[in-house]
């Protein structure tokens, strides 16, 4: 019996680390309304089931989380942590971010709170090597005034903060140059989508960028 243990140790592969938990936190305040919530949604799926996504998270055994935030008190962990084992496990987690339901709607943009309620589910994965916030949206914070706090606190506790800023059609970017100025950590990043309709694309790139070279 010991020897056969034994045998099936040293024949059994071992189980690789996870490279990444990646956080998805999506912006579901008063300025997305239904239609711009089910573009964020199904750009969330289609980009996670790119093949070229959908290949780096399983190579790194990547964990993905979803948080939806909108006001001071309104958080919430939609989708909680998977592993991203195998590409079943990919599908799976695209086809419940494209089916799950909006927590909050018609409030204000609480992106410091958003962003410290985000940073309170990586307890749940302390063996991922790389821990990533990955916030999106398309205002300023407008409610609780803690951002600043909420990215140092980030930063202290060693997480990385990416973002994709949805701005308007047109040549200014406000929405850009705030997340790049206020949220992102040093060495983030930001992408910055051409209305909701360019999410899944913007999408798609910042997740290959994080993945085949995770910042933090």
């Amino acid at each position: 019996m010991l020897r056969a243990a034994l045998l099936l140790c040293l024949t059994t592969p071992p189980a690789l680390a996870c490279e990444t938990a990646l956080l998805l936190s999506i912006d579901v305040s008063g300025s997305i309304d239904a239609g711009d919530y089910r573009l964020q949604t199904e750009g969330l799926a289609a980009a996670l089931t790119d093949p070229e996504v959908a290949e780096a998270l399983v190579r790194g055994q990547v964990a993905l989380a979803v948080v939806q935030w909108s006001g001071v008190a309104e958080q919430a962990l939609v989708l909680p942590w998977q592993r991203m084992l195998d590409p079943r496990d990919v599908t799976r987690f695209a086809t419940r971010a494209a089916a799950m339901q909006r927590s909050f709607t018609g409030s204000d943009t609480a992106v410091g709170q958003g962003l410290r309620f985000a940073a309170a589910q990586f307890t749940a994965v302390p063996d991922c090597r790389n821990k990533v916030i990955d916030v999106s949206g398309d205002g300023q914070e407008n409610a609780g005034f803690t951002d600043a706090q909420a990215r140092r606190a980030a930063m202290d506790m060693g997480l990385a903060i990416n973002a994709i800023a949805i701005e308007e059609p047109g040549p200014a970017s406000p929405i850009t140059s705030y997340y790049r100025n206020w949220i992102i950590t040093p060495g983030g990043f930001v992408l910055t989508a051409r209305g909701l309709q360019d999410y899944a694309r913007t999408l798609r790139l910042k997740l290959l960028r994080e993945l085949t070279r995770p910042v933090g």
